[in-house]
């Protein structure tokens, strides 16, 4: 059985490296993954500390990967190695088994896992990490090369998880990514059958629980019927093929819906989205100097916000449509963010440190 403890040493620490990694090329992706979980469990004043919790839990990933394959302090890191797994193999199966998170984030937005994948990778690790902590020498590498490595690789973590903060992930797996046409992401694939779902009910009368779907109320259905839940039951898997876009829209300030008549623009126009207002007066003078650019070059500038209002008072008379918050965040993990379009095309995709490269693309048409 020893013999088996570097290989699966080796193969523990790669897996949790490129977990951690993957993660860290998109830190908001992950901290949207927590929110939900935060919701679903009532913690949503949790919520704002996501992004933190998704930076550490990131480099903690990869420092314990780093650390196991160098054997450094090797009996207290298969020990953090092991409630990591308890604690990702918890919410990898109240995803499974509640059925209230669709996917649970393991690996990011780059190799997305159905929860029941999710949760038979961690119950393997589980194993192999439980075989680590039964064959562990306790001898741990004393070397200055391991530690150099641990320390480099950890640092360079953080600095990379910093850089895609300001400047967007390194590889974009989202469906608004350069080349993706919005209009094709948003049409359903031929073949594509939805799940078949049913609402229960579930109330109490005279102190005893009563469940029932919409098709079957009771005949007696009254005032003494106390609601206490409702559960959305899947009564037949459909087979996963879905819209990567859905819910996307642009609004005018009267609710009417844009998006077909900005999407018919085959001129290259730019739009801006901006998930909130807050903290907008510290890029506003930014903005401003691009725009008077794109304005220079006949480009039309559209800002996307939800918050069209606030807006309107910080940046004053420019075209602003509205979107939900949903939609932006996903489309643009840093505020702002600068998309160059041609009808529903996505050109070029940039935050404000590489607004060069939108100008590049720009006069290269």
């Amino acid at each position: 059985m020893k013999k088996l403890n570097t290989p699966i040493r080796i193969f523990v620490g790669l897996l949790f490296i490129f977990s951690g990694l993957i993660k860290a090329n998109d830190p908001y992706g992950l901290s949207y993954k927590m929110q939900e979980f935060f919701e679903v469990w009532g913690f949503d004043f949790l919520n704002p500390l996501s992004l933190f919790f998704s930076l550490v839990m990131n480099v903690l990933e990869v420092f314990a990967g780093i650390a196991i394959i160098v054997n450094w302090q090797t009996k207290k890191v298969t020990w953090l190695l092991f409630l990591l797994i308890l604690f990702f193999t918890y919410l990898t199966g109240y995803a499974l088994f509640s059925g209230k998170i669709k996917t649970c984030g393991c690996f990011g937005d780059c190799l997305p896992l159905t929860p029941a994948m999710s949760f038979t990778k961690d119950i393997i690790l589980g194993v192999l990490i439980i075989i680590l902590l039964a064959t562990n020498t306790g001898k741990g590498n004393k070397g200055i090369f391991g530690k150099i490595v641990l320390y480099s690789v950890t640092l360079g973590t953080a600095v990379f998880q910093w850089y895609v903060l300001s400047y967007l992930p390194i590889v974009d797996c989202l469906p608004y990514k350069i080349g993706n046409d919005i209009v094709e992401q948003m049409r359903v694939p031929s073949g594509a059958v939805p799940d078949s779902s049913s609402i229960e009910f579930i109330y109490t009368k005279n102190g005893k629980e009563v469940r029932f779907d919409q098709a079957n109320f009771p005949a007696d259905f009254d005032s003494t019927y106390v609601y206490v839940d409702r559960k959305d039951i899947v009564v037949k898997k459909g087979n996963g093929l879905a819209a990567k876009i859905v819910d996307f829209s642009l609004m005018t300030a009267a609710g009417t819906d844009t998006t077909a008549t900005i999407f018919a623009n085959q001129k290259p126009y730019v739009l801006v989205f901006a998930k909130e207002m807050k903290g907008a007066e510290s890029w506003k003078n930014n903005f401003e100097t691009i725009y008077k650019k794109l304005q220079a070059q006949n480009i039309d500038v559209i800002l996307v916000t939800p918050e069209a209002e606030r807006a309107a008072s910080i940046f004053g008379n420019i075209n602003i449509v509205t979107s939900d918050a949903t939609v932006i965040k996903t489309a643009a993990r840093v505020t702002p963010t600068y998309f160059l379009m041609k009808g529903s095309l996505i050109q070029q995709k940039v935050a404000a440190p590489s607004i060069d490269k939108l100008f590049t693309t720009l006069n290269s048409k």
